[in-house]
């Protein structure tokens, strides 16, 4: 099964697919409620799930799915190869982490390896596993401190934004600073987008 919200994308990858006798595209989705109420029809030896869709996000579904067939064996389809999305990947259950611009032939070779049970990632994605298995991730919260710090808010804006006193925020932002390792906020703001705590 193939789920990712754009049309072109999901034909693209469903012809490269067919040149293969030993693989059948079962089933598209073009958003993550979708692809769930497939998948629970269907039950497909593997899924490729894009990470930004509308409605239920590529993550949620996956830990959806998961939960109807905890050995599920699903590849997280995506363009970011940031740590972070890895990491959230991994969490939920991904089998496997392929970027977009993959080669064809590698494509085919990929989706085999995992119906086979390997759970390997592309070269480019691996890399980054050491700083994915030992960072510790923003909370939701200091993301959201973060976004705001990136648009130019000051402290005391950021405060009144979410409610909060501007010490709050200096304390987030103190907080933020160490686990990113970051110098100041911008080098905090480029880390982050780098890592893929959110998309720019």
């Amino acid at each position: 099964m193939i789920a990712d919200d754009h049309p072109l994308m999901r034909s693209g990858i469903a012809a490269v697919l067919s040149h293969s006798p030993r693989i059948a595209v079962v089933a598209e989705a073009g958003d993550g409620d979708t692809a769930v109420a497939l998948f629970r029809q269907h039950q497909p030896d593997i899924t490729l799930m894009d990470l930004q869709m509308p409605g239920l996000g590529g993550i949620e579904a996956i830990s959806a799915i998961r939960r109807i067939n905890p050995r599920a064996r699903i590849i997280i389809l995506t363009t970011f190869s940031g740590d972070a999305h890895i990491y959230r990947g991994l969490k939920a259950g991904a089998g496997g982490y392929l970027l977009k611009n993959m080669a064809r032939t590698e494509l085919l070779d990929y989706v085999l390896s995992v119906h086979r049970g390997d759970s390997r990632l592309p070269a480019d994605v691996s890399r980054n596993l050491p700083t994915v298995l030992t960072m510790e991730p923003l909370t939701r919260r200091e993301v959201d401190v973060l976004k705001l710090v990136a648009t130019g808010h000051s402290n005391q804006r950021a405060a009144g934004e979410l409610g909060l006193k501007e010490d709050t925020i200096k304390s987030y932002m103190k907080s933020i600073l160490a686990k990113l390792r970051a110098r100041d906020r911008t080098h905090a703001v480029t880390i982050a987008l780098k890592r893929g705590f959110w998309e720019s």
